[in-house]
């Protein structure tokens, strides 16, 4: 039996990522590739054990271990699915109102 949760990315999210791999890579070459590796690691970790804790409303939030981003994530358990909402960096405040 299959334990593990799939992932699936919002629009937004995805739009965090890539404009962070983007801003990284202009800081330094090879370091936009190092920040999405450091995002499929937490997403492999999510897969097997997504209940961190609740953050707000219903959205939980991961640290990513080597760059200050929150992975904002909601949990569908019926159908053992993740729902990546945003990877903000921590010292911007979401904003879920355009989300």
């Amino acid at each position: 039996m299959n334990d593990c949760y799939s992932i699936y990315l919002d629009k937004a999210a995805l739009n965090d990522i890539s404009e962070s791999v983007d801003y990284y890579e202009k800081q330094q070459k090879g370091l936009g590739d190092k920040f999405i590796e450091a995002v499929e690691d937490k997403f492999s970790i999510l897969e097997k054990n997504p209940f961190f804790a609740i953050r707000y409303d219903n959205v939980r939030c991961v640290p990513l271990k080597t760059f200050p981003f929150l992975i904002h994530y909601t949990i569908s358990s019926q159908e053992k699915k993740l729902i990546i909402r945003a990877v903000f960096h921590t010292s911007k405040n979401p904003n879920w109102s355009n989300r």
